[in-house]
């Protein structure tokens, strides 16, 4: 059976809920600024029913398998588009990992900001997170920034 792609709906919620603890655990290691304990990183109820923004959801025999959300930015004003589709909360479970599941979602979200009149697609991705970069090279996103940081505590 193919998996379909569809719009988030309430009832997804609790599932995205773990989705969104597996996306912290897998990131945690990447990143020493994540705070211990429960982290939410996203409101994901606000992206449903909202004209600005979209929670897809990949499903596969009744199994949710896949997750990404789409949110129009206005950007700044010297940049050459007025506006972005910055997408987030990229996530498949470990057991349907390699499959394409992370693609369809992409595609979704791709062709939604295209409705929206959008041109300009951002995300962010760790650098320590090879696999995820060379996927998203796949999909035709090509590095722009790299963002630095650093811990006065550390030096």
């Amino acid at each position: 059976m193919k998996p379909i792609v569809r719009l988030a709906t309430k009832e997804d919620l609790p599932t995205l809920d773990q989705f969104m603890d597996g996306l912290v655990a897998a990131e945690r290691p990447m990143d020493v600024t994540i705070k211990d304990g429960k982290v939410i990183y996203y409101d994901l109820e606000s992206f449903i029913n909202n004209e600005r923004a979209v929670l897809y959801v990949a499903e596969l025999n009744g199994e949710l398998i896949a997750s990404g959300y789409a949110k129009i930015k206005e950007d700044r004003e010297y940049l050459k588009h007025s506006s972005h589709s910055y997408l987030g909360f990229m996530f498949v479970p470990e057991k349907h990992r390699g499959n394409g599941y992370n693609k369809l979602i992409v595609n979704a979200l791709l062709a939604w900001s295209k409705e929206k009149n959008i041109k300009e697609i951002r995300l962010d991705v760790y650098d320590a997170n090879p696999s995820a970069i060379k996927a998203y090279e796949k999909a035709g996103f090509s590095k722009h920034m790299i963002q630095m940081r650093m811990n006065l505590d550390d030096i």
